[in-house]
């Protein structure tokens, strides 16, 4: 896999800071990802800061995108690597983008995150991280809000914080993902010649579920809901595999039982907006539109306007990320972001 640019995988740099867009635009970009650490203590929201002895600077983890990588699968490793600890990302906040002394653009992604829940499935889906090596960060700390906005040193750095703070004051800062993923490139209809049902997946298909791991660790999964056809089956088998879950296989999310009973598939996705539980689940493009409607009524009016619209709606492999509010109105979708694993 390479890194394909933002504009290819559907992120958006929600807000820039040192330099315009006319001249990013032409000037080589370096991708980074992090996140901002977040916990509730004693009633208190707090973040985590790093300080780095190399720039004697007290900021939030991150780090550049490795070969391959998808940003959120490089912004929870990096997490990793410079705290110590396993992260859930959350809600996307807003990037920025500054000029390097070598006058190139550094781009940062940034999610609120929290701590990984014990026995969550989604760590044994994860690649191991070195331990933190005190020549990259040498101390790091929990502080409450107001105090982390004084203690970091470059001032850009309070954007994605006081976007983080936002969401906690207006109670969408807690949220669990339900990711949508349209199965992987299957074999065109013209070249298969058994039943629907068992079509499969061609090489490229197979590599998009692989590279589809990683991206479903980050956000933390713990439930997979597939449709029984072989192509969806098989696109998620390998996140159930890596994170040892037993996937639900639905007659529901078929093409065949789609068009006898939308209502069936509103249902299935209705209850894993209700269950509270990192879910994906996995079906075919004549499905989506009935999947993202019920999307949408959860949805406020900001982000089911972010939902795909047009068909195909999503592409092979690709993945919808919902974040996912628990109120006492019922679920709402909160943010929404699209990831398209890349490939070598």
């Amino acid at each position: 896999m390479t890194a394909s640019p933002p504009a290819d995988t559907g992120f958006r740099v929600h807000g820039s800071t040192g330099v315009s867009a006319d001249l990013a635009s032409e000037l080589p970009v370096i991708e980074s990802a992090g996140a901002v650490v977040w916990r509730i203590h004693k009633g208190e929201l707090e973040v985590q800061l790093i300080h780095r002895p190399r720039y004697d600077d007290w900021s939030w983890p991150k780090g550049k995108l490795d070969p391959g990588e998808t940003l959120p699968t490089a912004a929870a490793r990096e997490v990793a690597e410079e705290t110590g600890r396993a992260v859930v990302l959350g809600v996307p906040l807003p990037g920025l983008q500054y000029l390097t002394p070598e006058g190139r653009v550094k781009r940062v992604h940034y999610w609120a995150a929290r701590r990984l829940p014990a026995g969550s499935s989604a760590l044994s889906a994860r690649a191991p991280v070195l331990p933190v090596s005190p020549d990259e960060i040498d101390d790091m700390r929990w502080l409450p809000v107001e105090k982390a906005g004084d203690k970091l040193t470059r001032p850009a750095d309070r954007v994605p914080l006081d976007a983080l703070v936002e969401e906690y004051a207006k109670g969408r800062l807690v949220t669990e993902a339900l990711v949508i993923a349209r199965h992987g490139k299957a074999l065109a209809r013209s070249g298969w010649h058994g039943n629907e049902q068992g079509r499969p997946l061609t090489p490229t298909g197979h590599a998009q579920s692989v590279a589809l791991v990683p991206v479903l660790a980050a956000f933390g999964i713990d439930a997979v809901v597939t449709s029984r056809w072989r192509r969806c089956a098989d696109t998620i088998s390998p996140y159930a595999h890596a994170a040892e879950i037993e996937p639900f296989e639905s007659d529901h999310l078929t093409e065949a039982e789609h068009e006898r009973s939308p209502s069936r598939v509103a249902a299935v996705v209705r209850a894993l907006l209700e269950s509270g539980t990192p879910s994906v689940l996995c079906t075919h493009r004549p499905v989506l539109p009935t999947v993202l409607d019920v999307l949408g009524q959860h949805s406020r009016r900001s982000v089911a306007s972010a939902l795909p619209t047009k068909d195909p709606f999503l592409s092979p492999g690709e993945a919808l990320v919902t974040h996912v509010s628990q109120s006492s109105r019922g679920p709402r979708v909160v943010g929404v972001e699209r990831v398209l694993p890349p490939l070598h």
